[in-house]
Parts: structure tokens; C-alpha cells; sequence
């Protein structure tokens, strides 16, 4: 080699190493950028919704336990790379109409695409926090099933229009009335882990909301804000319309022990309810048992049923009746054991000026 080929040579393979030094950052930098955008799933939450998705020809399963396998691989290799992802239902019914309104092909990836970007942006969503599907999924509906809950009563109230005597508007009242009845209602109740349940007859299906609340002597009430919003709204709705309608309530009384452990997180039956207007009404929708509660003591049931905008209190023989009839047979079922049947607590009213309506 000539001694001025080595000067070319060194710059050469100063140049190779340049170069791959700076792709090096580039990737680095590329990654490091990837943390920082968002990503968005849509989740075919059962068998029926999968089936319906098998129709189209760019759809890639046959198979919904390996379609939630595979996108629990994915959600899981995204949580690993620091990526923050949004994760909603799809809804192949939802779908179709969005293809339609917007003249998009339904049989092609990028439709589908467009589609969990439009859910990430106006539907129900959660965060994935690297937990199995199996746990996300059912957490998906509720959430999806309270926002469905909030539409339709908030669409309810917005119609209820204003006083026609005094202007006043309706669903003000209404919220600021039932606002009142749930706080006169965990007043009453007292120390313990509540689980409220309010079911109106507004439509089909008929509005559902639940709270949990735990209150301890000394302690600052525990109440989500979020549940407590949507019960109102709902509560408010049966009160503005003159809806039929109930509210039950089963409370654990909380115990030194279990003061810090104890997280009244019974589960809704959310099986649709008549609304009647007798006393079957409250319990249509009644809250469940915690599983570990032979550990626990004794729940003490109640319930009220709407009357005159407010809450009448149940008699226990009607809470007990509510409880332990099947309620589309209308045949009586043994009571659950450790249960106690109490009356519901009287309440309150607040002045209503507009009784004339």
C-alpha cells in the first residue's frame, strides 16, 4: 500500500464507523421517540363479535382464543418496549356503520384501523397495565356499559326541559335533589362498606348505576367521584321523569381488623330489570355477596323505592320479598345465607318547588 493510499484508508474507515455510530444514535433516538407515542387495540371481547368479524376476507383468525392469545402477545411486547397503549371494544355492528358513514371499504386492515383510532378517541377505554386479558376485558364492558349508562341518562335529563311556571330547570333540580338523597342515604346508614345500587325504568335497558362507599368512625368517607356522578345522574333521571324505580343497599359493618383491608367491591348483576313499581322494584339489580364474606360477619340489606321524586323506605318483609323472588318467574328462592333483611331508613325530603309538575 502506497503511503498515500493510507491516509484514504483511515478516512474510509473513519467514514464506516461515522456512519455506523450515527445510525446507532438514530436508532436509539428512534426508539427512545417510539416510548413517547401512543398506541391504540380494539379487543373482540367474545365469540358472537369474533364471528361476526370472520366474515370479512382480510380478517387473519379463525380462531377467538388464538386471536386473544395473540393479542395479548402484542399488548404485552408493547407494555415491554415502555409504550403506552389504549385498549377499547370493538364492535363489529359499531364498525360497519363507521364504514358506511364514511365510505370506507369494511374488508380492509386500514378501515379497521381507522376504526380503533375513532374508539380510542370517543368510546370506553382503559390503560393497558400488562394484566391477562381475561381480567381487562370484563373490567372494558363495565366501563363501556357506564358510559352507555351516562349517555342515555344524560340525554334523558337534557329533555327534561324547564318549569313552566318558574323557569326553573328540571334536571338541575333533579341532580341537586338526588345529590341530597345520597348523602342523606350514607348518613343514615352509617359505619360500614356500602354498596348501593340505583336501577330506573327509563327505556330498554333500564338505567343501572352502583357506588361503593366505605365509612368509618374518625375516618373520611371513601367514595369514588366517578361512581357517585353517574348514581346522581341516574337517580336524578328517575326523579325528573317520575320514573319507576329502586335503590338497594347492602352494608358489611367494618370491624377494627378489617377498617384497612375491607374494599366493598361487590359486583352488579347487570341483568336488565323490569322496573316494576312494587316492592321488587329495589331489588331487581341487587348487589352481590363478596366472596370471602363467611370471614367477614353478616350484610344487612335494605331498599327504597322511588315515590313522589324521592325515596320511600321498603318495610323488611318488602326487602326480604325483593330478595327472595326469582324475578322473571315471579317464584320464591331460598334467602342467601348471612343476609339480614332490614327496613330502609327514612329520609328527608327537601322542598320541591315544582310538585305542581
Amino acid at each position: 500500500m502506497t503511503s498515500t493510499s493510507r491516509p484514504a484508508a483511515r478516512a474510509a474507515r473513519a467514514h464506516r464507523t461515522g456512519g455506523a455510530s450515527a445510525r446507532s444514535r438514530g436508532s436509539a433516538a428512534r426508539r427512545a421517540l417510539r416510548r413517547e407515542i401512543p398506541s391504540a387495540a380494539a379487543v373482540l371481547a367474545d365469540e358472537r363479535d369474533f364471528s361476526a368479524m370472520r366474515r370479512y376476507r382480510t380478517f387473519p383468525f379463525d380462531d377467538h382464543s388464538t386471536y386473544l392469545e395473540q393479542m395479548e402477545t402484542l399488548l404485552h411486547t408493547l407494555a415491554g418496549q415502555g409504550v403506552l397503549t389504549t385498549v377499547s371494544l370493538f364492535d363489529p355492528v359499531a364498525y360497519e356503520q363507521f364504514c358506511a358513514d364514511l365510505a370506507l371499504d369494511p374488508d380492509r386492515p386500514e378501515s379497521r384501523a381507522r376504526y380503533t383510532a375513532e374508539v380510542a378517541r370517543t368510546g370506553a377505554t382503559l390503560t393497558y397495565e400488562d394484566e391477562p386479558l381475561s381480567r381487562l376485558i370484563p373490567l372494558l364492558v363495565e366501563e363501556s356499559d357506564r358510559q352507555a349508562t351516562w349517555r342515555h341518562a344524560s340525554g334523558l335529563l337534557a329533555r327534561a326541559g324547564s318549569c313552566e311556571e318558574c323557569g326553573a330547570d328540571l334536571a338541575h333540580a333533579a341532580f341537586a335533589r338526588a345529590t341530597q338523597a345520597l348523602q342523606q342515604l350514607l348518613a343514615a346508614l352509617g359505619d360500614g362498606a356500602h354498596h348501593l345500587v340505583c336501577s330506573i325504568a327509563a327505556g330498554h335497558p333500564s338505567l343501572l348505576a352502583a357506588v361503593h362507599a366505605t365509612t368509618h368512625e374518625g375516618a373520611p368517607r371513601r367514595l369514588d367521584e366517578s361512581e357517585s356522578l353517574l348514581f346522581c345522574t341516574v337517580l336524578a333521571t328517575g326523579f325528573a321523569l317520575r320514573a319507576p324505580g329502586g335503590i338497594v343497599s347492602r352494608t358489611l359493618a367494618l370491624t377494627t381488623d378489617s377498617t384497612d383491608s375491607t374494599d366493598p367491591t361487590h359486583s352488579v348483576d347487570r341483568t336488565d330489570s323490569p322496573g316494576r313499581t312494587d316492592s321488587t322494584a329495589a331489588a331487581d339489580e341487587e348487589p352481590t355477596a363478596p366472596a370471602d364474606r363467611a370471614d367477614r360477619g353478616r350484610d344487612t340489606v335494605r331498599g327504597w323505592s322511588l315515590r313522589d321524586s324521592w325515596l320511600r323506605p321498603l318495610s323488611a318483609a318488602e326487602v326480604f320479598t325483593a330478595y327472595c323472588t326469582d324475578t322473571d318467574t315471579g317464584e320464591p328462592i331460598p334467602p342467601e345465607h348471612g343476609v339480614d333483611h332490614a327496613p330502609g331508613l327514612p329520609l328527608t325530603p327537601p322542598p320541591d318547588p315544582h310538585t305542581h309538575h
